[in-house]
């Protein structure tokens, strides 16, 4: 005991090989097999342990390929514009409009009430509110603003892109609110004695203070979705395909090596993006 009082560092690295050991084993042993089956051979019978790039080439050679990572991008673009919309805003409003603690934690609190059911659940909720027959194109129609149902409610971007947001804004809300609450109010009013107007203490003040709560937000919602497949099959009609749903898709076709090399050029890509994020904004800070 008295050598490791002596030496900190041995100290510190017996505190912390539990959880390296965890991590290895659920984490990195798993990408280290991914990308090791990742050069492997699959016929229609068998898998066969091979070294060789077919499987990357098929994927960079495929148009295929590039329309699905476009729809890919294009929902994580969207939906994170969405979601920082609709984030910032209830967050705004939480943060600086509700004055009682409690009635900010209760509000909060309501704002998590859609987590208390499974994702399918609240995902597959939308297809009888937005079907052709329903409840959207009825209300619609009585109203007499239609005269027709409208067909691209549902199994349409739209329909996937709706789930998304409604999915993942919360993931947008929460560190953007936690960062709101750290800014000194004192601040705030002393931007409005030296003759700053709303607009210009949001522009000024509030968003380069709240920036770091919208990074990791947007790393929430940009891996979210990028990494999600059940909802696009079943929001798209199985007419729209991202990345995860072409992992999905050779899977089960057990074509474990095509399914390898794609999820871990998805994982390079989503490292990569994640890593230009972090180029603007130092979120260690919030961390």
């Amino acid at each position: 005991m008295k050598k490791l009082r002596k030496n900190p560092a041995i100290s510190n690295l017996l505190m912390v090989s539990p959880l390296a050991a965890v991590l290895f084993v659920f984490l990195v042993l798993p990408i280290v097999l991914i990308v090791i089956v990742s050069f492997w051979r699959a016929t229609e019978f068998s898998i066969i342990p091979a070294f060789e790039f077919d499987n990357y080439a098929f994927l960079f050679g495929s148009p295929v390929t590039y329309t699905v990572f476009f729809n890919t991008f294009k929902y994580a673009a969207i939906t994170w514009a969405c979601t920082l919309s609709i984030g910032f805003t209830v967050a705004y409003y939480l943060a600086f409009h509700i004055r009682s603690q409690t009635w900010q934690i209760a509000l909060f609190l309501l704002c998590t009430i859609p987590f208390w059911t499974s994702n399918i659940i609240r995902m597959i909720s939308w297809i009888p509110f937005l079907g052709r027959n329903g409840i959207a194109n009825s209300t619609l129609m009585s109203w007499g603003v239609i005269d027709e149902p409208i067909e691209w409610l549902l199994f349409s971007d739209f329909a996937v892109i709706l789930a998304f947001v409604h999915l993942y804004t919360l993931f947008m809300v929460v560190p953007i609110f936690n960062t709101m609450m750290r800014i000194d109010k004192p601040l705030i009013e002393a931007a409005r004695d030296a003759g700053a107007n709303g607009a210009q203490i949001l522009w000024n003040v509030i968003i380069p203070l709240t920036k770091p709560g919208i990074m990791i937000g947007t790393i929430f919602v940009v891996t979210l979705v990028m990494g999600d497949f059940i909802t696009v099959r079943f929001m798209s009609g199985s007419q729209s395909a991202n990345v995860g749903r072409l992992i999905s898709n050779d899977i089960a076709l057990l074509q474990y090596p095509s399914a390898s090399a794609t999820a871990i050029v998805l994982l390079l890509t989503v490292l990569l993006t994640i890593g230009i994020l972090l180029r603007f904004v130092d979120i260690r800070k919030e961390l």
